[in-house]
């Protein structure tokens, strides 16, 4: 029976990759000269794609690595020198956090518990924090910070710099990069595509503070770091041998979504968000962990699961439905649920009709 992948990473391939990959294979992708012309014009298509798709400005730059925990790390070691400030809800936000303590930083964090947003108007961040980061969408526990409070932390701390984890969030969510310097994706998500590629978008300003680091002494990495990234990206490569596949299906998938339009994939990606939760909010059992509009992501759901989630994963398998577990402690308690570009309508009305 084929499945379909409702897991929240990797997850359900979109449409056309199948076809892709073996394009790819044909025209010899996986074997082309990654310093040679033509993995440079694959880099420039992809760029130019992924910034037009997510309305990345001019003068921001787009870094290939492996992933996001990888970026997490990038943007501890290139853009602070003592102190970042972490807004912290969950497993994902909390290893932001636990990075910049092991790149043996001085960071601070507010923490709300798991499956709540924060009062960001109550938050008091400290004076010399240099970089403040966000987890835009919270994968573990389905919650979401919504982008007009982030800009308003910006607005009010102009001097600092913001980074967003966008992982589990793009490309539905919109973010306008004159209040974000930072934010950084991985493609199993709502990209659909095979893990193993992350893009870090920077803006200059954060590439001058990892010169700056640099001239102070400061370990800011070696071959992925910004300035290594940056001088590689300028000539259309990478520092090292890239994952140039997956490069090249970022920039056909791209291409696809700019035909089908970012208003027609965030009104799916909300029409369906709605089925999900109507339901869930209505079944006698099973009930979202985040109990709060305000707080609840669009693109992971995460539902309580009162006698256990593996008779449901086991259920939902047996019908061509694959769900995530919990996270972390909460594997055997809670579900999670996928909405991303690949995932139709009419598969998210046939899942719950079997529910």
């Amino acid at each position: 029976m084929k499945k379909t992948f409702f897991t929240v990473g990797p997850s359900e391939l979109f449409p056309n990759v199948s076809s892709y990959i073996r394009e790819a294979l044909e025209n010899n992708i996986c074997s082309i000269n990654h310093r040679g012309r033509e993995f440079a014009q694959i880099v420039e298509h992809t760029v130019s794609s992924l910034k037009k798709l997510l309305n990345v400005p001019e003068d921001f730059y787009v870094f290939f690595i492996s992933s996001a925990t990888e970026a997490m790390e990038r943007i501890i070691e290139n853009c602070v020198e003592k102190r970042s400030f972490h807004f912290v809800n969950g497993a994902f936000s909390g290893k932001f956090f636990s990075i910049a303590q092991q790149l043996k930083k001085a960071p601070e964090k507010t923490e709300a518990p798991f499956g709540y947003g924060f009062d960001l108007s109550k938050i008091q961040i400290p004076q010399n924090s240099e970089l403040l980061c966000f987890t835009q969408n919270e994968t573990s526990a389905g919650t979401a910070i919504d982008m007009e409070d982030i800009y308003r932390i910006k607005r009010a701390n102009s001097e600092k710099f913001i980074a967003m984890d966008i992982v589990s969030s793009a490309p539905y969510i919109d973010v306008d990069y004159s209040l974000v310097d930072c934010s950084f994706l991985s493609v199993q998500k709502g990209f659909g595509l095979p893990a193993g590629l992350g893009a870090l978008i920077v803006n200059d300003k954060m590439v001058k503070k990892s010169l700056l680091l640099n001239d102070k002494g400061l370990n800011i990495g070696s071959y992925h770091s910004f300035p290594s990234l940056l001088s590689s990206i300028n000539k259309g490569q990478t520092p090292e041998t890239p994952n140039a596949l997956t490069v090249h299906l970022l920039g056909r998938v791209c291409d696809d979504m700019i035909s089908i339009g970012l208003e027609k994939i965030r009104n799916d990606t909300e029409q369906k968000a709605k089925l999900f939760y109507d339901f869930f909010d209505s079944h006698s059992e099973l009930k979202p962990l985040v109990q709060n509009n305000d707080w609840r992501s669009k693109t992971t759901l995460v539902i309580k699961t009162p006698n256990g989630s593996k008779q449901i994963i086991d259920k939902l398998l047996e019908n061509g439905f694959a769900v995530s577990s919990g996270y972390g402690e909460f594997k055997d308690i809670h579900i999670r649920i996928a909405n991303f570009p690949a995932h139709k309508v009419e598969d998210v009305e046939r899942m719950l009709r079997m529910l």
